[in-house]
């Protein structure tokens, strides 16, 4: 018995240490730290231990304690939230619905914006909690009431859930912006990565409704706005990108609309759709209308395939516009508000960003566009973490920022 107790400890401790090690050798002999990155080393570390909760989330998934979003989720969410004096937080349900409310402090004699603001965290991760300095700090700094939206994620709560719940949090909010002081006139709706994806399909569900004030503007950060090709430049170029890459794109690809991981090599292939299908959305999703310069670093187009039916049974939903904002039709996407998108270089996702400013762009719709040329995924969350921020950091939020002071 007390051998046990001495050799159990030391073998969990060896075991940790062994994953640390892998975590660490794994990095730098997979993952590319492009030479723009300011504070490199700052990059790796960074990595380094996010991919050390994937990989610890991994094994327990494994073992059949939790998923690995749910464990990534609980470890992220631990830090206690950093209150701002001139920011007001209250924790209220809409209906059913966690969200977040941010009033500046200072009193205002006419109403204020209004931000509904949609978490990234690729629909499986992120939270209230990990995006609190961003929405305190918009807050503050645009002197604007900002809703965040709690919603369910995957893989408890896979698509469409998501999605619903933010729809029904951003009604709920449209019809009580007098509770909360918002000027009618001037309701934004915002969001990062997956959450930039959700701000986008609020835009294009609540524009027909006559019951509600309309949304006057949307922010989209590196957003989601395409699901089915991860063969565009960007994926290419950036598939060992730091923070999200290919693989882990494909994995929280799985989760979120519960597609078996068996389908990857179909899916990269671009097997999973019929020829037709992509031609009829080639007009949109196509890589030439990506502008050449983003293709100096490395891109090979991979031509569409003679498709696999029964990947295309299982995946076809991915096509749902909830998903793909980016093939709504022109009738639609001509009406839509002024945008404001950022992109990074060093993202996986930079040509959704690309994509859509085109779309707009072509129909009319009024974009100022921010790129980051020292960027990459999430770099926008480092705002909660002052020992990892990056200089670009600063600059997506005053980019935001000055595009709401300018509504």
């Amino acid at each position: 018995m007390w051998v046990l107790l001495l050799v159990l400890p030391g073998a969990a401790c060896m075991f940790s240490m062994g994953v640390g090690l892998w975590v660490i050798c794994n990095h730098f002999f997979t993952t590319d730290i492009p030479a723009a990155i300011s504070h490199p080393v700052r990059l790796r570390v960074l990595h380094c231990l996010f991919q050390l909760l994937v990989t610890w989330g991994t094994i327990f998934e494994k073992l059949g304690i939790c998923s690995m979003p749910q464990f990534v989720s609980f470890i992220h969410d631990l830090p206690p939230l950093k209150q701002d004096p001139d920011v007001v937080v209250k924790d209220l349900c809409f209906g059913t619905i966690p969200v977040k409310v941010y009033q500046p402090r200072m009193s205002s004699c006419t109403p204020r914006r209004g931000v509904l603001f949609f978490h990234g965290g690729a629909a499986i991760i992120g939270s209230l909690k990990t995006h609190h300095a961003i929405c305190c700090r918009l807050s503050k700094e645009s002197d604007s009431v900002v809703v965040a939206v709690g919603y369910r994620k995957a893989p408890q709560h896979k698509f469409p859930t998501p999605i619903r719940d933010c729809l029904v949090a951003s009604i709920h909010f449209l019809r009580s912006l007098d509770v909360y002081g918002v000027d009618p006139a001037r309701v934004v709706v915002c969001g990062d990565s997956a959450g930039g994806g959700m701000a986008a399909v609020m835009c294009q569900k609540l524009m027909d409704r006559s019951d509600l004030p309309k949304i006057r503007a949307q922010i989209l950060v590196y957003a989601v706005v395409q699901i089915v090709d991860f063969q565009l430049p960007s994926y290419q170029q950036n598939v060992n990108a730091p923070m999200v890459n290919r693989n882990f794109a494909f994995r929280c690809f799985c989760y979120y609309m519960d597609i078996h991981p068996s389908w990857k090599s179909v899916i990269m292939k671009r097997a999973h759709l019929p020829v037709e299908v992509w031609e009829k959305y080639r007009k949109w999703l196509g890589s030439e209308n990506i502008p050449e310069r983003f293709k100096k670093r490395g891109y090979q187009e991979v031509p569409p395939v003679a498709h696999n039916e029964d990947a295309y049974l299982e995946t076809h939903h991915a096509l749902d516009l909830m998903n793909m904002p980016l093939i709504a039709e022109d009738e639609v996407v001509s009406r839509l508000p002024e945008a404001c998108i950022v992109s990074c270089e060093y993202d996986l996702l930079r040509d959704n960003s690309l994509l859509y400013k085109k779309r707009l762009e072509d129909l009319g719709v009024p974009v100022i566009w921010h790129h980051m040329e020292d960027g990459f995924h999430g770099v926008l969350n480092m705002l909660s973490m002052p020992c990892f921020q990056f200089p670009c950091t600063t600059r997506v939020l005053n980019a935001m920022v000055h595009f709401l002071k300018g509504l």
